[in-house]
């Protein structure tokens, strides 16, 4: 039976995905255009979601803040995953040699630095914007996918269709790709689905304090950050932008958690 946490999570995802892809061709004001005449304007027939302090319309901007959102979490996770899990694996292939050593405490140096701390380096050097966010929130995502890769599949390498590849002479490389990586992929999946959610939370603190997305590029970070002065007389500002946070990730993490239950066969058998 498909699990309702998959369900809800599901629908709750794809419903800011679907926002994010249709602000590609349509939204219903223009992000960028001001009318001052119109400010902080409550839900009406006009704006769904009433405006800000800008007269921009808050539904539109929620549409183009969750793509992106979305496109930076996305990305930053896939630059883990294209990292962290072939380094896990090459770990996990050389356990205890200093190729292993090496990995792992790169990890721990990693870890050591939040990735708001790796952001204000990078954009100490760079500058702020949505890129240096990837690079930041993608570079914290290394350790997360190398640890869980590594972990996963060390015990592998002691069953015995493992020992029979390397009877048969296959390399570790081989082994690796061939064996390894396809009995952890379903780990990887519910990991990435959860660092997804993490993701889009670290782009909104980046874009709160300013290293995000920039003017004029919404993200709903920095609608945060604009609402913080007017919370006593339009308190909708940081409720909606706030409210989109919080359905997005509590989506994301009861989908993470619905493909777990789903994908382990561990937890199907004592469900059963």
């Amino acid at each position: 039976m498909t699990s309702r946490n998959l369900i809800i999570g599901g629908v709750l995802s794809a419903i800011f995905i679907a926002a994010a892809l249709v602000s590609f061709v349509w939204t219903p004001f223009d992000v960028t255009q001001m009318n001052i005449p119109n400010k902080l304007k409550t839900p009406n027939a006009a704006n769904w979601l009433g405006t800000d302090h800008f007269g921009r319309d808050i539904f539109s901007m929620i549409m183009v803040g969750a793509r992106t959102s979305i496109a930076v979490a996305l990305i930053a996770v896939g630059i883990g995953m294209s990292i962290g899990v072939p380094l896990g694996l090459a770990a996990a292939a050389r356990q205890g040699s200093l190729l292993d050593e090496v990995i792992m405490r790169g990890n721990d140096l990693v870890f050591a630095f939040p990735s708001l701390v790796i952001a204000i380096l990078i954009t100490a050097v760079f500058g702020p914007g949505a890129v240096n966010a990837i690079i930041a929130i993608g570079i914290f995502n290394v350790p997360v996918f190398a640890r869980l890769t590594r972990s996963a599949a060390l015990p592998l390498w002691q069953r015995e269709f493992i020992m029979a590849a390397r009877v048969s002479g296959k390399g570790p490389a081989r082994i690796s790709m061939e064996h390894i990586l396809p009995n952890v992929t379903n780990l990887l999946i519910v990991q990435g689905t959860i660092q997804f959610s993490l993701g889009i939370l670290a782009e909104a603190g980046l874009s709160y304090v300013g290293l995000g997305a920039q003017p004029p590029l919404p993200s709903w970070g920095r609608m945060l950050a604009d609402a913080q002065t007017m919370v006593s007389f339009a308190p909708h500002l940081a409720l909606i932008p706030g409210g989109a946070i919080i359905l997005t990730v509590l989506g994301l993490n009861l989908m993470g958690d619905g493909l777990r239950d789903l994908l382990d066969p561990r937890i199907r058998v004592e469900r059963t």
